[in-house]
Formats: structure tokens, C-alpha cells, sequence
């Protein structure tokens, strides 16, 4: 059938077969990490270089429209060691953090990221924008319904193709929603872009008579 696995019983004539579901969302929550860092022997002038990239990350996401208070620091952490001939070496990392349910506007921002590289911001590992539905338990019940009508649709095809007629419902299971990228978008994970498809697949048995 495509869509259902088909178990015929003798001595309690049944028929499982699956209901798939799925709806196209876009991403309600956009979080967007900057790491950066600096790498020198003297902690005063390391710390002016970091709060300058500081200064440049903000006024770049002032200028696409976020406020500072919009933007928390994630994390800071300095690292010093000696090296062979005594030398200091330190290296300042900190990371900015911007949540924000203006998902188009920060998508938008993210692809002028650049210009920060222009001002001698190296964003390092740990970077990147993630994209979040937050909304999936209102969607939930309406797409439940929808892969039990999937499935009884199966089942009743089945069911006359071999002269029988689908009954309630004996037993179901309830897969897990999964949220990935839509078709024609990253392959991999529906974080990777606002625009997402979520997806449940049921498991029904229906009693046959």
C-alpha cells in the first residue's frame, strides 16, 4: 500500500497499518552564538581587542535592527601559559549569544556576517545560528488526527480489495514527531533553516468484519 504494513489475522481477523502526517512550519526562534577570541602576551591590550570585536558584533546587529539588550555574553574564559623561553601567552575566548523570535530578520543578518570579517572579527568554531518551532504541542492533536485518517483511508482500501469492512480502532501506537529541513533545503538538520516539515507516523490496528 505505501504507506501501512498489512497483518491479516486468522483467528482475529485485524489489519495494522501506519498513518503518516506532515506539515510545513517555519521556525519561530532563532538563536545566533558569535565566538571570538585573542591571542597575545599582554592582558590589558588583549582585553581592548575583545570588547573592540564586542563593540563591532553589536553595532553590526544595531544595524539589522537587535538591541544590546537583546544579546547576552555565553561564555568568557582566559587561558595563560609560559612558553619554552618564559614568554607569557595569553587567549581571551568569549562567545555573544542572540535569541530572537525575529527569525527572518536574524537569517537576514547571518548572511551579512562578513562584514564583521571585514573588520578583522574572526568568528571561530562554535559559531553559527540555529533555528528553533517552538510551537510543536499546538500542532500536535491535528496531526495525530490526520495519520488516523491516513491509516483508516489504508485499511479501508485494504479492506475492500479483500471484501471485509474496517472496524474501531483494536490498538495504536503513536510515533515521534520529528522536525527536518523541507524538501529542497538542507538535507540535514531542521535547525539548519527556518523553514521546516514536521512529521509523525501512527501506527493503527483496526478490527476487519
Amino acid at each position: 500500500m505505501g504507506n501501512g504494513l498489512v497483518r491479516m489475522k486468522q483467528a482475529e481477523r485485524s489489519v495494522t497499518m501506519r498513518g503518516l502526517a506532515e506539515r510545513d512550519v517555519t521556525a519561530d526562534l532563532a538563536t545566533w552564538n558569535l565566538a571570538y577570541s585573542a591571542t597575545g602576551g599582554d592582558l590589558a591590550s588583549l582585553q581592548a581587542q575583545i570588547d573592540r570585536n564586542t563593540a563591532a558584533i553589536l553595532a553590526m546587529l544595531k544595524a539589522n535592527g537587535f538591541a544590546a539588550g537583546q544579546v547576552s555574553v555565553a561564555s568568557v574564559g582566559v587561558n595563560q601559559y609560559r612558553d619554552n623561553n618564559g614568554g607569557l601567552n595569553i587567549t581571551i575566548r568569549q562567545k555573544l549569544q542572540l535569541r530572537t523570535p525575529k527569525v527572518m530578520q536574524a537569517r537576514k543578518a547571518f548572511a551579512e556576517q562578513a562584514a564583521l570579517v571585514r573588520q578583522g572579527v574572526a568568528l571561530e568554531d562554535g559559531s553559527g545560528i540555529t533555528y528553533s518551532f517552538t510551537k510543536l504541542n499546538t500542532i500536535k492533536p491535528a496531526m495525530i488526527a490526520a495519520a488516523t485518517r491516513d491509516a483508516r483511508a489504508a485499511a479501508e482500501q485494504f479492506a475492500k480489495d479483500s471484501g471485509a469492512r474496517v472496524g474501531a480502532i483494536k490498538s495504536a501506537t503513536q510515533g515521534y514527531f520529528s522536525i527536518g529541513a523541507r524538501d529542497g533545503e538542507n538535507a540535514g538538520s531542521g535547525s539548519d533553516s527556518p523553514f521546516q516539515k514536521v512529521r509523525v507516523v501512527t501506527t493503527i490496528d483496526f478490527y476487519l468484519s
